[in-house]
């Protein structure tokens, strides 16, 4: 088959169509098969052989530029035989023959089907072009409304499709919350506002108008006898029980108002209120209560008593949460303060600060204008029990004995503190002391609201002192001692140890005796021979009667009476063994210390006792451990005492002839001896003499070279403490020269700067003054060049003009939003543009 564009012959087949151009009339015209077709020279064939158009049904294809066709739908051909198009139209075709595009028309979308809409679903439709539906309605262009289904959408050409919108599904206790996007009619033919939103309700399915805007779907709140909802307004309006509801009120929606509820669109859900059960025995206390118009009072109060079961309003607040009713025994008691004056049981005023207490047995809810401060117990005390309580009025402290005792509004338990060494010597048994150096036990915490007892043991006494009374009473055993609040016990201390010393030992009780103390005490006899006594004393305390008060005051008397008759008896024992050698105080020891101690009584007998009057003490015995001398010299020549006796006993005669022999032997040689020293003696004077004159000789020859070397050392060492005076001076000389020349130097410096610093400020200164003058002077001549009136324009020129542009417009209308709700003003533009643009054509 030869090339067409080459033999110019076409073979057009049924269906099939050419675009064939007359250059010399510049036209084109359309062939269309079947048949054959022969070029001409003067003809060129743009387009083709092309198959023609086949739409099927349920398609459609849209053509741009169309021909123009007349009444009976025949093309429009112009004088120049050239085929007449609508320019910049397009024509939308639907099921039909098959047919040809003609030269100019484009085919803009290729066949495409008809969209089938489904039911619930629609397509949002926008007029670009003013046009009358086909029930007759005038749509003008930048309508929109909506093609619901189930159907067949047949596109128009002067409408466009936006989108399309599925219904919204709403369950039961659900509704969708709408927002108008222009002035509209909703479905229930409301009036709405650009920006209004409402709620629909309708179960089911929901389709949104053309001017509708979803904004959400909304659940429904389900109340119960045990749940309410928390509502505010976020505007005035009318909620859904008619009721009108201000900006920012907040209320209560109950399950007698509605099972389900769904939240108007101008309220706020603030939450869910669970409902407040009180049962029986509880109360509580609201805060800021709302009274029957639902109007909050603020800073009241308000008692609630069970059983009740209600809803805490908007605002309220519980004060301390549920609370129990107090439920007061026989032996208890409420504490309670007034906080705002008021009557109790509508008989007793009650002002601010006032405090009472409320006994059982009873049930008892505190009023709202009272607190609860404590809850007390009464305290159960015997006949030997007791406690501390202060009067917190009057201060005064008391004790408490022997009965239970409910603590009163304005008591409370006091605190007696004791020494350190009370607290031990309490817990210790009665008949041991307290060793200060023993500290391995550990003193048990004790109630120091209790009162402090104390069990005098058989045969001792305790000195109590009333510091508010300034007395002092003294108790004998067995007694129980209860000290009252200002009481405290008299602390004993005594000496002890071997040999004593002093504040070894406290005690609280005194033992009356008899007992035992033991000492050491150190002795010198007349022939100084030193010995160590350990005695062991017997002694008691005479008190004839007790009752009489200064006889028994007297055993206190004596602070350390253990010290005292110590040292008492041992300066005794001293003064006696002092002018009594030690043979003879060996020989009669007991009975030297015995009558030094007890004296001697008139027939020259030993005394049986001795008293000390200042403190009734009675020294009945004294008994002598052992006795030991201190030096240990003298305990060696006592152990050898009785065998020298011996020795001196047996060899006494044969002592006494060799002794005359000696004695005769001895002077012989004594005068032998003589005559020896007598010439040793003349021998040693001559010697003395020699060694004389040999000691003269070396002293003048030591003397004078000693003289010598020191005459020249002093002579050096002038010489040189002179020459460093003077050079010390020089140089003292020579370092003030150099101050004083740098002190002038100095001075003369800061002179200058000082000058230079003044002149540089004095000049700043006048050059800011100028400079100020000079900006001065130039803002008047401003300001008088412009002139006030033309300030004035300056001034206003910007909101004039804008009033000038108003004007100028014509504005008849203003559309004014909150900038939070989008304006599409850019399709309102290009509509503007393309409807002139079609009403210039």
């Amino acid at each position: 088959m030869a090339d067409s564009k080459v033999t110019g012959v076409y073979r057009i087949p049924p269906f099939y169509y050419l675009h064939v151009l007359d250059q010399n009339t510049n036209v084109t015209r359309l062939e269309v098969g079947p048949k054959t077709f022969v070029k001409q020279d003067h003809e060129k064939v743009i387009l083709g052989p092309e198959r023609m158009l086949i739409i099927p049904p349920r398609h459609y294809a849209v053509i741009e530029n169309p021909a123009v066709r007349d009444k009976n739908g025949k093309v429009v051909i112009d004088r120049n035989g050239q085929v007449k198009l609508l320019h910049s139209d397009v024509d939308i075709r639907f099921a039909q023959e098959p047919f040809p595009l003609y030269p100019g028309e484009i085919l803009k979308q290729a066949v495409t089907p008809l969209k089938v809409i489904e039911p619930n679903c629609a397509l949002r439709l926008r007029a670009v072009l003013d046009f009358i539906n086909d029930q007759d309605e005038q749509i003008r262009a930048g309508d929109e409304f909506l093609f619901q289904g189930p159907g067949t959408y047949f596109p128009r050409k002067e409408v466009s499709v936006e989108e399309q919108v599925k219904a919204v599904i709403l369950k039961p206790n659900e509704a969708v919350r709408l927002r108008a996007k222009k002035e509209m009619t909703d479905r229930d033919g409301i009036e709405r506002e650009t920006g209004e939103e409402w709620l629909n309700r309708t179960v089911g399915s929901y389709l949104p108008l053309a001017y509708e805007e979803v904004v959400s779907t909304v659940t429904a709140y389900v109340l119960t006898d045990k749940k309410a909802l928390h509502v505010r307004a976020l505007r005035t309006f009318t909620d859904a029980f008619k009721r009108r509801r201000l900006h920012g009120e907040e209320w209560l929606v109950y399950v007698n108002d509605a099972e389900t509820y769904i939240p108007d669109v101008y309220e706020e859900v603030v939450g869910v209120v669970t409902v407040t059960v009180l049962n029986s025995r509880q109360y509580c206390v609201i805060l800021d209560p709302v009274d029957s118009d639902g109007k909050p009072q603020l800073g009241r109060k308000k008692l609630v008593k069970g059983e009740k079961t209600f809803f805490l309003q908007p605002g309220e607040k519980l004060a301390k949460g549920i609370q129990d009713v107090y439920v007061l025994e026989e032996d208890e008691g409420l504490i309670l303060r007034c906080t705002e004056s008021f009557k109790e049981d509508g008989k007793v005023l009650r002002n601010p600060g006032d405090r009472w207490m409320v006994r059982g047995p009873k049930d008892y809810i505190p009023a709202v204008e009272a607190e609860v401060v404590l809850r007390r117990k009464a305290i159960p005390l015997d006949i030997n029990e007791g406690i501390y309580v202060r009067d917190v009025k009057t201060g005064k402290i008391r004790s408490v004995i022997g009965s239970t005792y409910l603590l009163t509004e304005n008591e409370e338990l006091w605190e007696k503190d004791l020494p350190t060494q009370v607290e031990q010597l309490l817990v210790l048994d009665a008949r041991h002391f307290e060793d200060k150096s023993n500290t391995s036990y550990v003193i048990p915490p004790r109630d120091k609201s209790k009162v402090v007892n104390y069990r005098v043991p058989h045969n001792a006494a305790v000195q109590i002192y009333d510091f508010k009374s300034k007395k002092s009473r003294i108790v004998f055993g067995p007694e129980l001692v209860i000290l009252g609040p200002d009481e405290q016990f008299t602390v004993l201390n005594l000496s002890g140890e071997k040999p004593k010393v002093p504040n070894k030992i406290r005690a609280i009780c005194l033992l009356m005796g008899p007992e035992f103390s033991s000492d050491i005490v150190t002795i010198e006899s007349s022939d100084h021979a030193r010995l160590s006594l350990r005695l062991s004393y017997n002694w008691h305390f005479d008190v004839k009667d007790r009752n009489d008060i200064k006889e028994v005051a007297k055993l206190f008397s004596v602070p350390d009476f253990i010290g005292d008759f110590c040292k008492a008896v041992a300066a005794k024992i001293r003064g006696a063994v002092a002018g009594i050698s030690f043979d003879d105080f060996h020989k009669n020891s007991a009975k030297i210390i015995r009558a030094s101690v007890f004296g001697l009584d008139e027939n020259k007998r030993v005394n049986n006792r001795l008293l000390f009057p200042q403190n009734s003490l009675v020294l009945t015995s004294i008994d002598i451990q052992s006795v030991e001398p201190v030096d240990q010299r003298t305990r060696d020549a006592l152990q050898k005492s009785v065998q020298l006796a011996i020795e001196i006993t047996t060899n006494s005669q044969e002592a006494q002839a060799k002794h005359t022999a000696s004695r005769i032997e001895q002077e012989a040689k004594g005068h032998l001896e003589r005559q020896k020293i007598a010439d040793e003696a003349e021998a040693e004077k001559e010697r003395r003499k020699l060694l004389q004159l040999q000691a003269d000789s070396s002293a003048v020859e030591s003397t004078g070279q000693s003289r010598a070397e020191a005459q020249s050392r002093a002579e050096a060492a002038k010489i040189e403490g002179e020459s460093a005076v003077e050079q010390a001076t020089l140089r003292s000389k020579a370092a003030k020269i150099e101050a004083d020349i740098e002190l002038y130097r100095l001075t003369q410096a800061r002179e200058l700067e000082l000058n230079y610093s003044k002149m540089t400020a004095d000049l700043e200164i006048d050059k800011a003054k100028r400079l100020a003058e000079v900006e001065i002077n130039e803002f008047k001549e401003h300001v008088s060049a412009i002139g006030p009136k033309t300030i004035q324009a300056i001034a206003t020129s910007g909101p004039d003009n804008q009033v000038k542009l108003l004007q100028a417009l014509g504005i008849k209308s203003t559309l004014i939003t909150d900038g939070r709700s989008p304006i599409n003003l850019f399709n309102t533009a290009v509509d503007l543009v393309g409807s002139t643009t079609v009403q210039q054509h």
